[in-house]
């Protein structure tokens, strides 16, 4: 697509151009191993995004959730992240399957800072820990064991210009409804009072309960 006056930058001094070098403290601030105050962190976040990248570079990021401390803690270096039966895509599963890096960053509620970890992931599909996993009596099928290469504590300014914690700027309906979408663009010969229900609370109820 060609941009009138749109200026490039394709090399790394032309971006330090403009971006200087960080300062010694964000420099330096990169781990190789879990703190207790990450340990707390992870006890504590209940949502995590998840970016993966396959041999070829095409991209993908996963959202994960469950209750607060879904991660479970190995050792400082090691964490795993269960995987609950979805839309069956696994676009970052098989990501992985041909680059095993994995970027992820977990958030808490009413919190601006994150916690980012960078690491090597494997899919597992069986291990112990899988019985610290279970919730509402599902034991998930799949899991995904990241060996740690980077962790480090993110700053809130994202967050404050977005204010995204905010109620006061929520606008759920600023766009349509989940249901609506999905007759737009995904199910297009379903009825539009079927998605709603389908959409509706008893899609709450039911998240633990499927398989893949």
């Amino acid at each position: 697509m060609e941009i009138p006056g749109l200026v490039e930058i394709t090399t790394h001094d032309e971006l330090r151009e403009v971006v200087p070098p960080p300062l010694a403290a964000a420099a330096g601030k990169t781990r190789k191993a879990l703190h207790e105050l990450d340990r707390q962190w992870l006890a504590a976040s209940p949502f995590c995004l998840i970016a993966t990248s396959a041999a070829d570079g095409t991209c993908d990021v996963s959202p994960k959730g469950d209750p607060a401390g879904f991660t479970t803690i190995l050792d400082d270096r090691t964490i795993a992240i269960p995987e609950r039966a979805g839309n069956r895509r696994v676009d970052g599963f098989a990501n992985i399957l041909t680059n095993p890096h994995v970027g992820l960053i977990y958030f808490i509620p009413g919190r601006g800072d994150t916690l980012r970890v960078n690491g090597r992931a494997r899919i597992v599909r069986e291990a112990p820990f899988f019985d610290e996993m279970i919730v509402r009596g599902n034991r998930p099928q799949l899991a995904l064991l990241v060996e740690i290469e980077e962790v480090f504590h993110h700053c809130s300014k994202s967050f404050l210009r977005s204010q995204l914690w905010k109620p006061g700027t929520w606008d759920p309906d600023a766009v349509p409804s989940r249901p609506r979408i999905a007759k737009a663009l995904e199910r297009q010969d379903d009825d539009l009072a079927e998605l709603a229900t389908y959409y509706g609370p008893a899609y709450e109820e039911k998240i633990y309960k499927v398989k893949y």
